[in-house]
């Protein structure tokens, strides 16, 4: 990668360092440096800082309230995010649902959503993984069935990341069991706190239990929660799983943490601490 930043570019960086030197409160920094779990209202409290800045949806179109940022502005925000030892932004709403609605969400599903997760209103998780349906994800079995004005859903997601502090999730489901296994699957958006829904912690073998089993048991869905088109819902899968796996990628921290160990290695630096 050409890493000589044009002058916008250097004053972009310059503007971030500053940012964060002002808002990243030291103690928080420390927590992620550590790698020590952060508690909910800690999350929340960085997206609200970064939405008051504009910068929580950076990556968004600016038609959508977002920073429309290029590629390296996205680079330059992670690189200096990673090497203050900021939080990383919870992606379920911001970085996976967000672009979803986007493209194919409806007007009213776009001017409902969309202020709700920069807001914080909502927090959202992903219902995709089921017991049984991870790599071939297309084999899911959780059901909706339409009645009336609502679809009626019954099933079970797993490994459901922070589900446990998500008051929404957006799931695949099982709509038609005709034609071809992908043809029959449809993406919702369910109220967490609807009659019906469960959440059990998966405790993992650090005794931490972040991700979580979702059950649902005859949940009614409003059919206005149904995004894009009835079964179609792969379309929706698909393009979001594309925003999942190049966040994940977070070429940015990748970067920083690839120069902080250049410097362990140096002697320079001891659990992320200059040496003196």
């Amino acid at each position: 990668m050409d890493r000589r930043f044009t002058a916008g570019e250097q004053a972009f960086r310059d503007e971030v360092r500053d940012f964060l030197k002002a808002e990243l409160d030291p103690a928080l920094a420390d927590k992620v440096r550590l790698h020590q779990g952060l508690t909910k209202a800690e999350m929340e409290g960085w997206h609200a800082r970064l939405n008051a800045r504009g910068w929580l949806s950076g990556n968004w179109p600016e038609r959508f309230g977002g920073g429309g940022w290029t590629p390296i502005q996205r680079h330059i925000f992670e690189e200096e995010s990673a090497l203050a030892h900021a939080p990383r932004i919870v992606p379920f709403g911001i970085a996976m649902l967000g672009p979803v609605l986007q493209d194919f969400g409806s007007k009213a599903q776009q001017d409902h959503w969309l202020p709700r997760i920069l807001s914080g209103q909502d927090w959202w998780c992903q219902g995709y993984s089921e017991p049984g349906s991870g790599s071939d994800l297309a084999s899911l079995r959780t059901r909706a069935r339409r009645e009336g004005d609502h679809y009626v859903v019954n099933g079970q997601k797993t490994w459901t990341t922070l589900g446990h502090y998500a008051n929404m999730i957006f799931c695949l489901v099982r709509s038609s069991t005709e034609g071809k296994k992908q043809k029959g699957i449809s993406f919702l958006l369910i109220d967490m706190k609807s009659p019906g829904v469960s959440v059990r912690p998966i405790v993992l073998l650090d005794g931490t239990a972040e991700v979580n089993e979702v059950f649902f048991d005859a949940v009614k869905v409003p059919i206005g929660n149904l995004v894009g088109q009835e079964n179609d819902g792969w379309t929706c899968a698909k393009y979001l799983l594309t925003h999942e796996r190049t966040n994940i990628a977070g070429v940015g921290f990748a970067t920083a943490a690839l120069d902080n160990l250049r410097r362990v290695a140096r002697g320079q630096v001891h659990r992320g601490r200059p040496l003196s």
